[in-house]
């Protein structure tokens, strides 16, 4: 079936006739999922979008492929000539089940135009050797030159010598052939990373980087292994799952030790999330209750309980491959905390950031009974050492002194309480750098630019309130057309529903685009969430936060009913850095964050200072606008259907 248009000739596939799957359903993500798989996050446009176009028309191949990375290697899944595969399993909500279907059954491109990222036709090489799945049309290159009157040519005899090595067979990805890609044998940690004692910040490792920019930067793997203790049991709260990868991280060691998975799924979601865990008996789950339309569970922490003690992981990427692999993420480690002798207090082993109540107070929110053995085990340990504190959301409406308990009231009270005025700060821009921008109100009064503001310029006990610059980072389309799969990545990381509500929203601030070379990470999709207030220099920072949670009322609520009350609607969870926690004034930036090998003052922001700013030339990523002129690097563009 063939489509003519501008862009040149679609050829559709017999297999994506019948694509039956339905739409994206409305469920926040802010989760990329790289290979297929499209994200969670947040009531955004890109997470929660009633009017999101079917996934299954996508995902576009050009014809031409492009020079695959050299060091990067996929292993073929193995064929079998008898006996018909059954779909792969699918992962997650429709939404994501949708773009897993895509994936699968793509659409290809033909165009008589060439582009600038595809330097022409490659000779069809092996795909065990290239890494790239080549189109079938590529077949038709073996009858040329033959002629009706001549004779087929010999057999070559095969020599036993040249054979190639058998390859291992895995089974197949619903994420497609390169969710298996083999990492370089030092990407790996096989001792104690470096530890960054004062900050505890990290960000993660990302493949196809020198390796200068990974040293100090964790994987799942390392956060799981014995380097940090014997692990006895854990919980993954999470958005997305994959729980058959999420188990290989574990070392063998750890590997059937029990796992308790809090999530938000309902209905056919976690028929499919719990179909995921039937071969695994140490899986269980834990359900978080949303009573309020459109919310997510978006929090991202582990809880790990060893032998010598206990931790807890506050991070930004979802339990699934592609989030720990070729983004940028963001995650904060807790020192390892040791159990309090027994007959202690019930106030003993607390921080001077009142860390323990607060996680106390957090995981209480979730009223569910199989979270109880984790609150006593808390209970029981000493966690004074921590010294950032925990900024979280819950889903409720929330009146009085409960209204500074969650989302950006208390965000707002942490820093009227715990932070202090500085001169001229009506010239400290606020920063606020996330994956997708959600539903903000009628205009930028309502909410961006009123009560959120606010919070955000918030210092100290001053009456004054300064009209600071606002710069807020999100990636535009153009990077990433060099980098892994963007049409991918970004199915989930949209911008905003239309042109003008972003204009509305966003453009009364200094818009910029992500970069940054600092950390080397210019072309890995940020799915990390930072929100800071820098001097005008940008050499300082007067606090920092690293969150799950995405620009939008959702995640960090919303005043309602003259002010009286707040509504927040999703489970967010982040930590805040703020001066007087580290006996400083302010926190100095540092300029060279990698590689990350001694303990450092300097706080390592994630991307370039100053922001860079849009250029006329600039367009925000946008799901409902085509991108046909700039396949990224695996050849895929997008126009919506």
């Amino acid at each position: 079936m063939s489509q003519a248009s501008q862009h040149g000739k679609w050829t559709l596939s017999s297999s994506d006739d019948d694509n039956d799957d339905p739409l994206p359903s409305a469920s926040n993500n802010n989760s990329p999922l790289l290979f297929g798989s499209p994200p969670p996050d947040q009531h955004t446009s890109s997470e929660s979008n009633h009017n999101s176009p079917k996934i299954g028309s996508n995902f576009h191949q050009p014809k031409h492929d492009p020079d695959p990375p050299p060091s990067i290697e996929v292993k073929p899944e193995p064929k079998s000539d008898t006996v018909t595969a059954a779909p792969p399993l699918s992962i997650g909500s429709e939404a994501r089940h949708a773009a897993q279907t895509s994936q699968l059954k793509p659409v290809k491109y033909e165009s008589n135009q060439s582009s600038p990222f595809l330097a022409g036709k490659r000779k069809k090489d092996d795909d065990s050797i290239s890494g790239w799945a080549l189109s079938d049309s590529d077949d038709d290159d073996k009858d040329k030159g033959q002629s009706s009157g001549q004779k087929d040519p010999p057999p070559k005899r095969s020599n036993p010598k040249l054979k190639k090595a058998k390859v291992e067979e895995r089974p197949p990805s619903p994420h497609g052939r390169t969710y298996y890609i083999d990492e370089p044998d030092d990407f790996f940690e096989t001792s104690v990373p470096p530890v960054n004692d004062t900050y505890r910040f990290y960000l993660n490792k990302v493949t196809g980087l020198e390796k200068r920019y990974n040293t100090g930067a964790l994987h799942i793997k390392e956060i799981l292994s014995p380097l940090f203790g014997t692990l006895k049991e854990s919980v993954q709260f999470n958005y997305c799952f994959d729980i058959a990868w999420m188990l290989q991280q574990y070392p063998p060691e750890f590997r059937d030790k029990p796992v308790l998975i809090v999530h938000g799924d309902k209905r056919e979601a976690k028929a499919r999330l719990l179909q995921q865990a039937q071969p695994y008996s140490q899986v269980r789950f834990c359900q978080a209750k949303l009573d309020i339309a459109f919310g997510t569970h978006h929090t991202k922490m582990m809880l790990l309980w060893y032998e010598e003690g206990f931790r807890v992981v506050i991070l930004t990427s979802n339990m699934i491959r592609a989030d720990w692999y070729q983004k940028t993420q963001g995650l904060w480690m807790s020192p390892l905390y040791l159990r309090l002798p027994k007959g202690s207090p019930e106030t003993a082993g607390e921080s001077p950031t009142l860390f323990k109540q607060d996680l106390l107070e957090y995981l209480g929110a979730y009223r569910a009974p199989e979270i109880a053995d984790w609150i006593q085990r808390i209970r029981e340990h000493d966690l004074s050492e921590t010294r950032v504190y925990l900024i979280g959301s819950t889903p409720g409406r929330y009146l009085g002194s409960d209204m500074e308990r969650w989302g950006h009231l208390r965000l707002r009270k942490l820093l009227r309480d715990h932070t202090r005025p500085i001169p001229n700060e009506e010239k400290w821009p606020v920063i606020g750098q996330f994956s997708s921008i959600g539903s903000m109100g009628l205009d930028k009064t309502k909410w961006l630019a009123g009560e959120f503001q606010r919070t955000l310029t918030t210092l100290g006990k001053s009456s004054l309130r300064p009209d600071p610059p606002m710069h807020l980072v999100r990636s535009i389309k153009h990077p990433y057309c060099t980098s892994p799969p963007l049409y991918i990545f970004s199915w989930y990381s949209r911008y905003t529903s239309t042109h003008s509500k972003l204009c509305t929203y966003v453009f009364f601030c200094v818009s910029s685009r992500w970069q940054a070379e600092t950390t080397g990470r210019s072309h890995a999709m940020p799915h990390i969430k930072t929100y800071m207030r820098a001097s005008p220099d940008f050499t300082q920072l007067a606090w920092f936060l690293v969150t799950s949670a995405n620009l939008s009322k959702a995640a960090w609520g919303a005043l309602e009913k003259n002010n009286t009350q707040v509504m927040v609607r999703s489970y967010e969870l982040g930590v805040l850095y703020v001066p007087s926690a580290f006996s400083m004034s302010t926190f100095p930036v540092q300029m060279d964050v990698f590689p990350a090998t001694t303990p450092s003052t300097a706080f390592p922001v994630p991307f370039d200072l100053p922001p860079k700013r849009y250029s006329s030339k600039d367009h925000p990523w946008m799901w409902n606008i085509p991108y046909t002129q700039a396949p990224d690097t695996h050849g895929n563009i997008w126009v919506p259907s």
